[in-house]
């Protein structure tokens, strides 16, 4: 089993300009999927999961090498292309080396619900910071600036700061496959007790 590293709770804060997928309305039913994780062997249920993970440890012992996707979902916000969500979402950090992945979908009652756009995020830097003894550091502190580039989908420069003794970190994320749409977002790290720094 994976060591837990500690939370990193996720606030989705709101949309901005997400794409009209009603037309006639002129408005969409968004809401936000997170996911971290790396999903292998995909194509199995959750009751073949525990047969491949039972196989595997007893007739070749070893355990899988994959990571269970963690997926956690905001509400959904009718009628909005400039949706404000505030909802704090938390995820379970047992590999700091996977990006943190955004979807964001338009809810259809009688049909698949439409993709407006998905974006990502490394959590590389935050958790290192994050893992560092900060109390000699004054609050407030910028503790890293992280400017958009080709590699990832900041909109904006987003700072990783030490704050009220906390490591937290605003982001923009422009979202991809899309013409239109951005998702802020608020990150902050839960230090789990007796897990080591």
């Amino acid at each position: 089993m994976e060591r837990l590293l500690g939370l990193l709770k996720v606030k989705v804060v709101s949309g901005v300009n997400l794409a009209i997928c009603d037309p006639l309305a002129h408005s969409s039913d968004p809401y936000v999927v997170i996911r971290l994780g790396q999903q292998v062997l995909s194509f199995l249920s959750d009751h073949h999961w525990a047969w491949a993970w039972a196989w595997a440890d007893r007739v070749l012992n070893l355990k899988p090498r994959c990571n269970h996707v963690q997926k956690v979902k905001s509400g959904i916000k009718y009628k909005f292309t400039n949706p404000e969500w505030n909802e704090e979402l938390t995820l379970s950090i047992t590999n700091w080396t996977l990006p943190v992945k955004i979807e964001v979908f338009d809810h259809d009652t009688f049909t698949k619900d439409d993709s407006m756009g998905d974006a990502e995020f490394s959590i590389l830097d935050f958790v290192e910071i994050a893992n560092k003894d900060l109390s000699h550091v004054p609050d407030d502190t910028v503790m890293k600036t992280i400017h958009p580039d080709k590699d990832n989908c900041f909109s904006t420069e987003s700072h990783i700061r030490w704050k009220d003794d906390k490591v937290s970190q605003n982001i923009v994320l422009k979202l991809r496959n899309t013409d239109t749409g951005e998702i802020i977002l608020h990150l902050e790290w839960v230090n789990i007790p007796g897990t080591a720094r």
